[in-house]
């Protein structure tokens, strides 16, 4: 692909925002064309914001946003930020004068980070909103410590904002972004290896693969111990799909997480994946394109988790975390 982000599905764009001071950000991705918009939750404790309205039997069908957010509960705001820009775009559901921008978001526990949380009256997640819709561009963005991948972790590495994409062999567009923020690890022990590294394309996050055999002291339970975690993630297609095929395609992209992480959809994750249907493509055999398109998702954001970890470094010297990857494995 182009970009290997999930910019490369067309009527995709991808804007970031940050607070140094706080370590903490925001991801905004914003759709320039219709869509079909589902979504699952499978982690125990999540944090979202009009999410119900994503399952099959409810009226709204398209979105204008989704809001992928550090910041847990107080990062709910940003969603109103981004509301609040896309509605002085005349962007939204026309209700006579009036225009309601739709948004749907997740977010992500980093509040005992380093960073200074002692923001005052307001967090300041609403402006990081604002200032990541207003950001949003088509093509290249950055990975890693950027947006909502700014002030996240894993239980051994710095966490990360990724993405990845791929074509199905019936030519469908496929992509992903996650914001990494794992309770477990993306690395077969210590590292270099990833768990995802069965999946990965080129070089895309080192190009070490798989280790002959996993040693037994790698499979053994390690999760953080001090903070509630979590992994939240969009995949989007140019595939033509109704609603309710719009939620099987989330429900097997979920299995990324799980190809990708361990352990994942644990009590203290909130993992959330949203899937997005861009309105291009129909599908010719819809159970095997179908299959096809979630089975690629799921790889996509394998990939887009484990790339998230490798582009990562430490945001600054207030940083209370885990190494980042590349400081260890250039």
């Amino acid at each position: 692909m182009a970009h290997n982000l999930i910019t490369d599905v067309p009527g995709v764009r991808v804007g970031n925002a940050h607070d140094d001071r706080v370590l903490s950000g925001v991801t905004v991705i914003v759709f320039d064309k219709p869509n079909v918009a589902s979504g699952v939750t499978l982690g125990g404790a999540p944090g979202s914001r009009d999410t119900a309205l994503l399952e099959p039997e409810m009226t709204v069908q398209s979105l204008d946003a989704v809001v992928l957010s550090g910041g847990s509960l107080f990062g709910l705001d940003a969603a109103g930020g981004v509301v609040s820009y896309l509605r002085q775009q005349g962007r939204g559901v026309h209700i006579g004068p009036i225009n309601v921008p739709i948004v749907a978001q997740a977010i992500v526990f980093d509040l005992l980070n380093g960073g200074d949380k002692n923001w005052g009256r307001m967090p300041p997640y609403w402006e990081l909103g604002w200032k990541a819709a207003e950001k949003a561009t088509g093509g290249d963005f950055p990975l890693g410590t950027v947006g909502g991948g700014y002030g996240t972790s894993t239980v051994n590495f710095k966490g990360g904002l990724g993405s990845a994409s791929a074509v199905t062999a019936s030519g469908f567009i496929v992509g992903a972004i996650a914001v990494v923020n794992a309770v477990g690890s993306v690395t077969i022990g210590d590292g270099p290896h990833f768990w995802a590294g069965a999946y990965e394309i080129g070089r895309e996050f080192g190009g070490h693969g798989l280790p002959p055999q996993v040693p037994l002291e790698a499979q053994k339970f390690k999760i953080k111990r001090a903070a509630p975690s979590t992994t939240i993630a969009l995949v989007a297609t140019n595939a033509q799909l109704t609603k309710a095929e719009t939620k099987r395609l989330s429900i097997m992209a979920n299995d990324g997480l799980a190809r990708a992480i361990r352990p994942a959809h644990a009590p203290m994750d909130g993992d959330t994946v949203i899937a997005v249907s861009i309105q291009d493509k129909p599908l010719k055999n819809r159970t095997i394109d179908l299959t096809e398109i979630g089975h690629t998702a799921a790889d996509c954001l394998a990939r887009a988790i484990a790339r998230g970890v490798y582009e990562a470094a430490v945001p600054s010297e207030a940083w209370v975390g885990p190494p980042a990857y590349r400081d260890l494995y250039p």
